[in-house]
């Protein structure tokens, strides 16, 4: 069913759309915006690596992925090792403690999106230090922020989270803090006015960027899914992560 479904969907008009849709988007967005222009990263949870392959050959290269069991053997399939060189790994799930070496080990992984405490934070810095060479890069993250305050979504709270992004910027030489996240409540009405969750991720931004004197350009906003992704980058976000609109509804699990 899966790939039945996969080989219905234009997977190249998909990217295509969505690549538009961000430009067109960008012209409408207010000028006092000070925001890049969004990064898009093709969410291909449940996709088979053929779809994968697809969207990489049309041009994608930044790719998302909410399992790590998932994106190791993503990472792994040697038909995506052979035909995607460039390939980007971002983790965009709940990652918890006992899983972080086996995510670490992988080849080109680009970013983890989820970073939502000291605790995991400290580790992550802990075991890309004794994982990686000195010679490498410090792993870049963004600290997920849980804006709805819906208790079963991961993230720290608005309030802590400041503190959150200085503790790793002061204190974890091998992470680079590139930015903030979240993933807010579904189905929003926008008839009733805009997004509260990207309302309250864009104060926390502000809020960052004012107390360590930075420029709003230089910390990544990643928020928006295919259902609400033009709204976010309307609001100032520049990662917007998509994964229906490009490769199609996902097949419901057994």
């Amino acid at each position: 069913m899966l790939r039945r479904t996969m080989a219905e969907f234009d997977i190249k008009a998909g990217l295509l759309h969505v690549l538009q849709r961000i430009d067109e988007v960008i012209l409408l967005r207010s000028k006092e915006i000070q925001a890049a222009r969004p990064l898009l990263v093709a969410v291909s949870k449940t996709k088979p690596a053929e779809a994968i392959i697809e969207a990489y050959k049309a041009g994608q290269r930044d790719f998302g992925e909410n399992y790590v069991q998932e994106l190791v053997e993503k990472s792994q399939h040697p038909d995506i090792v052979a035909q995607c060189p460039g390939i980007k790994w971002h983790f965009i799930g709940h990652l918890q403690n006992n899983k972080i070496n086996k995510i670490l080990s992988l080849n080109k992984l680009h970013m983890i999106q989820t970073v939502d405490s000291e605790k995991l934070a400290t580790k992550l810095d802990a075991a890309w230090s004794k994982l990686k060479p000195a010679s490498e890069p410090p792993l870049r993250v963004l600290v997920q922020i849980n804006t709805s305050g819906e208790e079963a979504k991961s993230g720290i709270g608005t309030k802590e989270a400041p503190q959150l992004y200085q503790f790793i910027t002061n204190n974890l030489k091998h992470l680079q803090l590139m930015g903030i996240m979240t993933i807010g409540a579904y189905g929003f009405d926008y008839s009733i006015g805009p997004n509260p969750d990207f309302v309250s991720l864009m104060q926390v931004h502000r809020s960052i960027c004012e107390a360590n004197s930075l420029s709003p350009e230089s910390v990544l906003v990643s928020m928006g899914m295919s259902n609400d992704y033009d709204r976010a980058i309307e609001m100032g976000s520049n990662v917007v992560r998509v994964g229906s609109s490009i490769f199609g509804y996902r097949a419901v699990k057994a």
